[in-house]
């Protein structure tokens, strides 16, 4: 290398200057490769140069950046909606009885397990059936006296005296067959009351004397049992002042009749049921606010053949208000979220980057959501993959049906 050089000097001195500057840049290219041999030689054969052009880096680096994710999204349902409102109530029985004894005697058998479902007309107790051929027997005697007094009616006598007697015997007889006829239904009225039967179809409760206690007696009229009729039952709820307002309101300040009240549907559904099942009418709305409380009682009536609603269950109500909103916008209610700010939605603007959009909420219909403000019928509402869709994130919508 040192006489190489020595003779690119000399050369220098004797040509042109051109000549020696490639003779240097030859000498310097040679290096180079020396250099990146014993580079080579001291890492491996399989190592790589020590640089890599900057634009190569470039292309790797684009080559392995994510790709957009693909967020389905939906554009929101515009449909005419029935504005509603939806309150806390609860269920109440249409009936509940206490039965009592009308009769005095021994409590002789029970005929119903506690809590078991009982039909109209059902045997549930027997008191002091033995007190039943007394009865019997003064049955008897009572159609026997209505027999013969009838007789009497019908003979004839001659004689004045014998007229005045029958006239008399008559008279007597006639009462003494209203007489009868009493003893007959009264006979009848006591053989009924030693057994307590169901008045209605339900479900009894415990039973609340045991079998040879004493009822009816002096005055008693402690409950043998009670009996609840659970199909078909009420929902009742209280209404503000000012919601009462409202739908008086709506409807143009027209006052329902009694007819079109019951023709009013009413929803009703537990805690933990989706949407409303249990369907019926309005029955009864108080005819004034209670001063009290600021509230008008509502009262609705439905099936409930599965028992599924019990008295004293709260429920979950919805009432109409009156009114239909025209051209509503509804989204699923699966795509709203909520943080310290309220309930919002992500919206894919038109640049395809995720926004969050506080929204004002409406009524629930189906599994659709009235959106009262904050949307617009053009926005991209993200509706999946909610997990990986981050606000200011650049996605790819995929517009899905909204179904609902």
């Amino acid at each position: 290398m040192v006489s190489v050089l020595r003779a690119i000097g000399s050369a220098g001195r004797q040509a042109p200057k051109w000549i020696a500057v490639a003779a240097v840049m030859i000498v310097l290219i040679g290096a180079a490769g020396l250099l990146n041999r014993w580079w080579q030689g001291m890492i491996g054969a399989d190592a790589k140069p020590l640089a890599v052009a900057p634009a190569a880096q470039i292309e790797t680096a684009q080559a392995q950046a994510p790709a957009a994710p693909t967020i389905p999204v939906v554009r929101p349902k515009v449909q005419t909606v029935s504005e509603s409102l939806e309150i806390t109530g609860n269920a109440a029985a249409v009936n509940q009885v206490k039965l009592i004894a009308r009769v005095v005697g021994f409590l002789e058998q029970i005929h119903f397990e506690d809590g078991a479902l009982a039909r109209k007309g059902d045997l549930l107790f027997t008191i002091q059936q033995d007190q039943l051929q007394l009865q019997q027997a003064a049955l008897l005697y009572a159609k026997t006296e209505v027999v013969r007094y009838t007789a009497l009616l019908k003979r004839d006598a001659a004689t004045q005296v014998d007229v005045d007697h029958w006239n008399f015997e008559r008279a007597s007889a006639e009462a003494n067959i209203l007489a009868a006829q009493a003893q007959i239904a009264l006979a009848q009225l006591n053989l009924g009351y030693t057994e307590v039967r169901a008045p209605f179809d339900g479900q009894m409760g415990k039973h609340l004397i045991d079998v040879g206690n004493v009822v009816g007696g002096n005055g008693q009229e402690a409950a043998l049992a009670d009996i609840t009729q659970l199909d078909p039952i009420y929902v009742v709820a209280n209404i503000s002042s000012q919601q009462a307002l409202q739908i008086r309101a709506n409807l143009d300040q027209r006052r329902l009749t009694l007819a079109e009240l019951q023709q009013v549907p009413i929803e009703a559904a537990l805690s933990d049921e989706t949407g409303f099942p249990h369907r019926g009418t309005i029955e009864y709305v108080a005819p004034r606010i209670d001063a009290a409380t600021g509230t008008l009682l509502v009262r609705g009536i439905m099936r409930n053949p599965d028992r599924t609603l019990v008295p004293g269950i709260f429920v979950k109500i919805r009432l109409p208000m009156g009114k239909t909103v025209q051209s509503a916008l509804l989204v699923p209610d699966r795509a709203l979220q909520e943080d310290h700010g309220g309930r919002y939605l992500l919206v894919v603007e038109q640049d395809d980057v995720i926004r969050q959009r506080y929204v004002q909420l409406g009524q629930l219909t189906g599994s659709l959501r009235v959106i009262t403000s904050g949307l617009k019928p053009d926005d991209r509402v993200v509706v999946g993959e909610l997990w990986r869709a981050t606000p200011g994130t650049k996605v790819v919508p995929q517009l899905t049906n909204i179904g609902g």
